[in-house]
Parts: structure tokens; C-alpha cells; sequence
């Protein structure tokens, strides 16, 4: 199971340079299912692998003119203040057994990954139904809006321990008018800043195991240079649709899995 973990480990970093979000879609899963690491702990190396995947992904891209700065600021600096705070006192204040009665436990590993695949179901939605992108000269640039949104979902992300890609990419695509592939370039830039960031409020609270920890983020950053020149040749639409698509699959397979249905 790890020998199959290591090698899923690069298609994290291949999901992100094609889509420009979803590692964490892989990488939480990996960690907890293939590793058997707590989901906890899961989800704060997940924002290192990813954060630092996306960064490092980003970098071409922004050569490339598909990284839009400003936005990237303007949604990641509300971003980054409220996942550091969700990562810093909000986790570890949730107790282990939040909720239970009769036969029924809500675990604190049920709804972490619970909320995660919920949100992955919702966020799905909007990218399969193939809503047209419009340019920003005929989009109206929603700021506090697109500031609201970076808080909320700096938070909800911060909580589950994700990247954030499956909810920032239709963000900046509908309220800033963004084109998908310039949406995927920038959402590196912020999943990238707002992970590590998100990151460094773990390191205060958890035992790291820098060793694993850097050979798998090692692996992804292989897979998102792959991935890099693979996403050049696939149109914008098949790539939206896919993500969604993508993102669904793996949400539904997550809540059957904590919910026993499967």
C-alpha cells in the first residue's frame, strides 16, 4: 500500500499542473488510506505537499501570463489570514467525539473528511453544468465579494486541510471573469500561499515527520511539471468538465467511505 502511496503521490502534483487544484482531492486520501496517517495529521501535510507543489507550479505559468497577480492578492491576503487562524486554534479546539447519541458517533475524522467531501460534491456542480466564462471586460470585478469569498473559503479550507483549488477556480472564474486557464494559473498562486501559510499553524500544534513528508511533496512537484505540459494542449472546456467531473467522483467516494457505505 505505501509502494502504491509513493507513486499516487506524483499524480497530486499531475492533478494540480493540469488543473490547477484537486491535489488535495488525491493527497488527503493517500495519506489517510494508503499511509494510515490521522486525518488530522493528514490534512496538515497535505496543506505542505500541495502548497508547495502549487507554488512551484506556478512559477512557469506566470511566465507564461496565466497567473494574474492582483486577483491572486486581492482573494489570497483575506485567504490567508483565516486559514491560518482555522489551522492555528479552530482544529485543534474540536474535540475527538463532537457529537454523539444512541449507536451514532460523530467523530472529529468524520467531520473533517465529512465537510471536505461535501464541499468537493457542491463545488463540482457549477464546473460540470459548463457555465460560459466571460471576460473581464464584460464582467463586472466583484471586490468584496471576491474578498468575502477568500475569507469563507480560507477558512472552510483551513478546516479541512485542502488546497482550496475545486472551490477558488469557480470563484475567480465567476466573480472576476477570469478565463479557466488563467483561473487554473492563479489558483496556484494563492493555494500555493495559502497553504504553506495554513501550514506553518500545524507546525506549532503537530510532530512533523519531515523526512516522508519531503520525499512525497518531492513526488508531486515531479508530477505538476508533467502535468505543466500535458494542460497546454487540452481546451479549456474539456479541462473544466474533467475537474468537475474529477471532483465529484472522489467526493462521493470519500463520503461513503467515512460514512460506512462502502
Amino acid at each position: 500500500m505505501e509502494i502504491l502511496g509513493y507513486i499516487a503521490a506524483v499524480f497530486v502534483g499531475l492533478i494540480l499542473g493540469i488543473l490547477g487544484g484537486g491535489g488535495s482531492i488525491l493527497g488527503i486520501p493517500i495519506l489517510v488510506y494508503l499511509f494510515g496517517i490521522d486525518a488530522v495529521l493528514a490534512s496538515a501535510y497535505s496543506l505542505f505537499i500541495v502548497g508547495t507543489t502549487s507554488f512551484i507550479g506556478a512559477i512557469p505559468k506566470y511566465r507564461e501570463h496565466l497567473v494574474n497577480v492582483r486577483t491572486g492578492l486581492l482573494f489570497g491576503i483575506p485567504s490567508i489570514i483565516s486559514i491560518f487562524c482555522a489551522r492555528r486554534w479552530v482544529v485543534p479546539a474540536i474535540p475527538e467525539v463532537v457529537y454523539q447519541a444512541d449507536d451514532f458517533i460523530l467523530t472529529k475524522r468524520l467531520l473533517l473528511l465529512g465537510i471536505f467531501s461535501l464541499l468537493m460534491i457542491l463545488a463540482s456542480i457549477s464546473m460540470i453544468r459548463g457555465r460560459k466564462t466571460v471576460e473581464n471586460s464584460e464582467h463586472r470585478f466583484k471586490t468584496p465579494l471576491v474578498i468575502l469569498e477568500g475569507l469563507l473559503i480560507g477558512f472552510l479550507t483551513g478546516i479541512v486541510g485542502a488546497g482550496g483549488g475545486f472551490l477558488i477556480i469557480p470563484a475567480l472564474v465567476f466573480l472576476t471573469g477570469l478565463k479557466f486557464k488563467t483561473a487554473v494559473g492563479t489558483s496556484l498562486f494563492i493555494i500555493g500561499i495559502n497553504s504553506l501559510i495554513g501550514f506553518l499553524g500545524d507546525v506549532m500544534n503537530y510532530t512533523i515527520d519531515w523526512p516522508f513528508l519531503l520525499t512525497i511533496t518531492g513526488l508531486a512537484v515531479a508530477g505538476i511539471f508533467i502535468g505543466n505540459k500535458i494542460q497546454r494542449k487540452i481546451p479549456a472546456v474539456y479541462l473544466r468538465k474533467g475537474f468537475g467531473w474529477f471532483t465529484l467522483v472522489m467526493g462521493i467516494y470519500i463520503l461513503s467511505r467515512e460514512t460506512g457505505l462502502l
